[in-house]
């Protein structure tokens, strides 16, 4: 009896050791991996991988993803707020040319550089180093109509001779849109940067985590004739979508456009479904919202090179 105690005792033991081994390799594989870090003038620059064939960068830390990339499959766009950026096509869907300003790691001008191959499309990042990740680690591949510009995006923007059909800005530092780009002389800008028909899609943060969100889209809305918002899914990022001229766009118009855009390039995600989530019919905002300006005395400690 004591042999057979003995027995179960020590198999127990034996199978425990296993359990504790299996599931710290688990733990070990599962353990993000970081392949390249950097210091620019701007941020730490951060690259890793996970086991599921993720490839993400980071800013400073590990607590704000920028970009993210499936690797060996360029058509997954694994952050909700870049498939929603896309929305905008659904307003302007023969873009001939197009404006990125922050590039992260190239995901939104990659992908739209594939799906719209003849559309010109400029990329405006104002670290060098950014473009460098981008290029060596997340595939970013400039050419004859995929141009990448290392330049402040307001400078760039306010230079502009050529205007654009669309303008996406997605220029984030670590964990802020810098205030520079948020600023009705800012966007001024930008308007005269759009044709009439043109189309602005901004990528900002909720009034959750930004205190000046009520400002944001009380600025946009003083200088652009239409604002609408799409709220991205499971996030604090807010979509907003700025026109020249008025459409009077609603729900089911952006969501009809988009399940054709969704048919006509093949997708793999459901452009009218992120509408039909996150479309905002009435946009309240706090009653102290002022308007952003240059020389605000409120202004954020932000320099002019957006640092």
């Amino acid at each position: 009896m004591a042999l057979q105690t003995a027995k179960i005792f020590w198999r127990s033991l034996l199978l425990s050791a296993i359990l504790v081994v299996l599931a710290s390799s688990v733990a070990i594989a599962a353990e993000p991996k970081l392949i390249h870090e950097r210091l620019s003038k701007y941020s730490k620059i951060l690259v890793v991988d996970d086991d599921r064939g993720l490839r993400t960068l980071y800013f400073d830390d590990l607590s704000t993803r920028q970009s993210v990339i499936k690797i060996g499959d360029p058509e997954h766009l694994e952050m909700a707020y870049s498939r929603t950026m896309l929305v905008g096509l659904a307003v302007h869907d023969k873009p001939q040319r197009v404006l990125v300003v922050g590039l992260g790691g190239g995901t939104i001008p990659t992908w739209l550089h594939r799906h719209f191959p003849k559309t010109l499309i400029d990329v405006v990042e104002i670290d060098p180093e950014v473009v460098d990740v981008a290029k060596n680690f997340f595939g970013f591949r400039p050419d004859e109509k995929l141009k990448a510009h290392v330049q402040d995006g307001r400078k760039f923007i306010e230079q502009t001779r050529d205007p654009y059909d669309v303008i996406f800005l997605d220029a984030f530092s670590a964990d802020s849109i810098p205030y520079h780009l948020a600023t009705q002389e800012f966007l001024k800008a930008v308007r005269k940067a759009i044709k009439p028909d043109g189309l602005v899609v901004s990528n900002v943060w909720s009034r959750q985590s930004n205190k000046l969100y009520d400002s944001m889209v009380k600025t946009y809305q003083s200088v652009f004739n239409e604002v609408y918002v799409v709220n991205v899914p499971d996030s604090g990022n807010r979509i907003l979508l700025s026109l020249r001229t008025s459409k009077n766009l609603s729900r089911q118009f952006l969501a009809d456009h988009s399940h054709r855009l969704f048919t006509d390039q093949k997708l793999t995600f459901d452009f009218d479904r992120l509408v039909e989530q996150g479309y905002e019919d009435k946009l309240e905002l706090d009653s102290g919202a002022i308007l952003l300006k240059d020389h605000s005395p409120d202004k954020p400690p932000y320099s002019e090179d957006g640092s």
